[in-house]
């Protein structure tokens, strides 16, 4: 008998709710009976590219992203042309439409989006005046066109400059009224902002900026504004482009919590059992967002949740435009108002047309501003995310020149995203080029997705391109090939070296049934020989890499580190009259890191030292790991060495309060226990890894998280400090 399938029904054929559809396909193609309910009598269409419609550099079919057949080769019920009205969440689980359908459901989503903010100014319900938010409103300005020869457009963000854009194709003059100082200044700095103004103006835009819209003139149809400073100017048509508001009225209607937006939890769950909303209508942690990317991380771990996948809570987004305003690459990430921030790094070429600005806060990366050049927007954004310190900026960086795209294409990690929208990697963009065939932009983003939502990421995508039909993947891996150094065998053994038996072992471990009654005793790493037949060299360090990180009792059926191995936090406990300090949350720290560290195993041991300030010496800057409080919180240092050769740890970063310092502190441990050869030293890995490596590792906050809780899974549990 087959199961009955769930009843699934989407409110909303936008962006993010049918994004969603797609990530459960994926997930459980099998698992739902869907239905979308749609307002529009379109199918499911990139709004972003609204503006080249407008333009006339593409067509509706050009944008649409899941033509009628996607949905009827998945089964999806789709009803266009219908506005649902109120849910009903009780014993009969419906939706109910303005035309009279009761659609029912077992999970519902709400992705309603948002619609254009209209202000109160006398005069918008005129003829002649539209909002700029969907293929109607580009097809009413289209014909105002035909008739019309002056346009004004009220609002100076990316949507207004837009339409200005579009209505210039048209054949209309096009000036721009924007209420603040500068251009996208929710975006761009004065500086920027400037650039984009002169470039704009070279188009044939006028702009009136820091002006305030009294009313609209004209009796019964638009035919000009009136400012508040007693200014006039004439137009045949007004556009209004000045932002947007979330589509809540269904919710509202149906007791569902409603403040800016739909208000959600960190699973994306309204207080309606079994309802969700994502998109632009949704508020989580009182932000609703209005840009692709999060609309996007929100469906993906939204079809995990339908699915009972898992997957970690909704934490918010970093909220970042990388976008071509009328030609003109932009990208602008994190907080970049002046009055909250302080610039890190700041570099303009007006002959390239090329701006680029970083600021910071407290040390760390905070925003960025590029503009005419965004191939670094994919770092930026990383460090942005991370909170990296700015001493992870590059030295020099900004300073290519335009054919450095691919410079930056080359630098970037493989396992980085270059689009966010649609998740796709490096990797995949040189893969789709390397051996897909594509050769160029379109072709990676008819391959893989990359390019094909906001189109911010082009550029990049453009450069990896070129960096890859020129050669550069495959020079870039021989070079890294011949670098490679020839490894001595470790033993007689084995014909590995410490490099390649940790690779062997592993291979070897990933090779055997899965079975909890597996003897990893019958482990080979070749043919003729039981690793645990191997001598007192290698069958010590064989232990250590197939044991993963398992604490010594889990390791014992196999054997003993014959090094015992230990970790010990040393914290100087005399002030500087010599007395015993009370105690303090460096004791704290050193309790908890002396008692879970015990239950670790490790390549070789190890000495801490934490210390409550410069006041109470504990030889922080000669141990393998140090901790020092400091007026910003806790530096963690590594890397130091007291004896022959001495050497001092370096500054891995800053933690703001005891807890976290602790986590720093194991986290760093945890990748020493994953990257080290087994018998190398802490100072001697940390040599080996390079500082840089450790560092941008441990400042990317979602990895340090994740290695800090791989070590506390491995060892015994110690409560928080308090």
């Amino acid at each position: 008998m087959l199961k009955q399938k769930l009843r699934l029904v989407v409110v909303g054929n936008g962006m993010a709710g049918i994004r969603c559809l797609e990530e459960v396909l994926k997930l459980d193609a099998e698992r739902y009976e869907i239905a979308v309910i749609g307002e529009e009598r379109h199918p499911n269409y990139n709004r972003i590219l609204l503006s080249k419609v407008l333009q006339g550099s593409a067509s509706m079919d050009e944008i649409v992203l899941n033509p009628y057949e996607w949905y009827r080769e998945h089964g999806i019920a789709l009803y266009t042309g219908e506005r649902a009205t109120r849910i009903h969440a009780g014993e009969r689980k419906e939706v109910e439409t303005a035309s009279g359908l009761r659609i029912p459901w077992d999970r519902l989503i709400i992705a309603t989006g948002s619609s254009a903010f209209v202000p109160p100014i006398p005069g918008v319900e005129k003829k002649g005046v539209i909002s700029f938010r969907n293929l109607e409103d580009c097809s009413a300005m289209i014909r105002a066109s035909e008739t019309g020869r002056r346009a004004a457009v009220i609002g100076g963000g990316l949507l207004g400059l837009e339409a200005a854009r579009g209505l210039l194709n048209l054949g209309m003059e096009a000036e721009v009224i924007h209420n603040a100082s500068f251009l996208m200044n929710r975006q761009l700095d004065y500086a920027s902002a400037g650039m984009l103004r002169r470039e704009l103006e070279k188009q044939g835009m006028t702009f009136r900026l820091n002006a305030v819209t009294e009313s609209i003139t004209g009796v019964g149809r638009a035919k000009g504004l009136l400012f508040a400073d007693g200014s006039r100017t004439k137009a045949d048509l007004v556009v209004l482009a000045v932002g947007i508001k979330p589509n809540t009225a269904l919710a509202s209607a149906s007791g569902i919590i409603v403040n800016r937006g739909i208000v959600v939890d960190d699973d994306l769950r309204t207080n309606v059992p079994g309802v969700y909303a994502i998109g632009e209508c949704a508020e989580h942690r009182g932000i609703a967002y209005g840009l692709v990317s999060p609309l996007y991380e929100q469906a993906k771990l939204l079809a995990r949740r339908l699915c009972d996948k898992p997957s970690e809570p909704y934490k918010g987004s970093t909220v970042y435009a990388q976008l071509k305003v009328s030609g003109v690459d932009v990208f602008s990430a994190g907080d970049i108002r002046e009055e909250a921030v302080d610039v890190a790094q700041r570099s303009e070429d007006g002959i390239r047309g090329v701006y680029r600005k970083v600021t910071m806060r407290e040390g760390r990366i905070a925003g960025a501003i590029l503009y005419g050049d965004t191939s670094e927007s994919g770092a930026l954004l990383k460090l942005i995310r991370n909170e990296a310190f700015v001493a992870a900026l590059p030295s020099g960086c900004g300073e290519q020149s335009r054919s450095g795209a691919q410079e930056a294409a080359a630098a970037l990690p493989d396992e980085d995203k270059v689009c966010a929208c649609n998740d796709v990697t490096k990797a995949a963009i040189l893969m789709a080029v390397t051996g897909g065939g594509a050769s160029t932009a379109d072709g990676v983003k008819q391959a893989t997705g990359a390019s094909g939502s906001c189109g911010g990421c082009r550029p990049m995508v453009a450069a990896l391109v070129e960096y890859a039909k020129s050669g550069g993947v495959s020079s870039a891996k021989t070079e890294a090939k011949e670098k490679e150094p020839i490894e001595e065998a470790l033993c007689d053994c084995m014909p590995f070296g410490q490099a390649g038996l940790k690779a062997a072992a592993r291979e070897a471990l990933r090779a055997l049934p899965s079975e909890a009654s597996v003897d990893l005793g019958e482990l080979r790493l070749v043919p003729e020989k039981k690793w645990a037949e191997g001598c007192e060299v290698c069958r010590p360090a064989v232990l250590y890499y197939v044991s993963g990180g398992l604490s010594k009792n889990e390791a014992e059926p196999y054997g003993r580190i014959r090094n015992h191995a230990r970790a010990e936090a040393v914290v100087h406990t005399a002030g500087p009259d010599g007395r015993s300090m009370p105690p303090s949350e460096a004791l704290s720290i050193g309790s908890r890191w002396n008692a879970r560290w015990k239950a670790a195993t490790l390549p070789a041991s190890i000495k801490a030292a934490v210390s409550d300030g410069p006041g109470y010496p504990s030889g922080v800057l000669v141990r393998d790991i140090g901790l020092k409080r400091c007026p910003a919180g806790w530096e963690l240092y590594a890397g130091g060495h007291a004896e022959h050769p001495v050497r001092q740890g370096e500054l891995i970063g800053i933690a703001n309060n005891a807890e976290e310092a602790a986590v720093f502190g194991e986290a760093l441990l945890q990748l020493y226990r994953e990257d080290a050869y087994y018998g190398e030293a802490l100072w001697e890995w940390f040599a080996r890894a390079g500082l840089r490596s450790v560092r941008e590792t441990l400042s990317d906050r979602g990895l340090r998280e994740q290695l800090a809780d791989r070590f506390e899974r491995q060892t015994q549990s110690v409560p928080a400090i308090n």
